[in-house]
């Protein structure tokens, strides 16, 4: 049962948080270049994307720790300080996918899709009416037009990249272990 478990635990792992982990990755620039041109509409489908796959797969990511316990339990190794290392970070990476990550993808998000409407009004606009809309729309976008944001979301892609880099270690070299690497 124990290998079952482990093989469940691994594939759960690839499918589910390698995706997150890439389209992550790819949603800061692909936000930067969404902003640059707001008439762009490919930018904003790709960003739309990006955004979807990692909100679905971060849902299906819950198998990777629920199967990733049950090999625990039956290696019997639930005491295990590596163990118990990898759930602390297991944990503290789905925190900042959850409150860090997905949240300002979704800010970014909003702005690109604001910024391409106000974009679209301008060209139908004259232009004293057209640096009205565009000043709404910069004002309802706040600071997730700004491209810092995209920085700030970088940094926090690449926290939660670490921290699944180095569960992934963890779960390979298995520092301390009796039961063999």
């Amino acid at each position: 049962m124990t290998k079952f478990f482990l093989v469940l635990h691994v594939l759960a792992a690839i499918v589910a948080v390698g995706p997150v982990t890439v389209a992550a990755s790819m949603f800061p620039p692909g936000a930067r270049r969404a902003l640059a041109d707001p008439g762009d509409q490919r930018a904003a489908e790709t960003l739309r994307l990006l955004h979807r796959i990692c909100r679905v797969y971060a849902g299906l990511g819950i198998a990777v720790p629920v199967l990733g316990f049950a090999t625990a339990m039956s290696m019997g190794v639930l005491s295990d300080a590596w163990l118990i290392a990898s759930m602390a970070l297991t944990g503290i990476a789905a925190a900042v996918l959850l409150a860090l990550v997905l949240p300002r993808q979704e800010e970014l998000l909003e702005a690109v899709e604001a910024a391409a409407g106000a974009e679209a009004t301008t060209e139908v606009a004259t232009t004293e009416v057209a640096t009205t809309v565009t000043a709404g729309a910069a004002a309802t976008t706040g600071v997730a037009a700004n491209p810092r944001a995209t920085v700030r979301l970088a940094m926090f892609t690449g926290i939660f990249n670490l921290l699944w880099a180095t569960v992934t270690i963890l779960m390979i070299v298995r520092p301390g272990s009796t039961t063999g690497a």
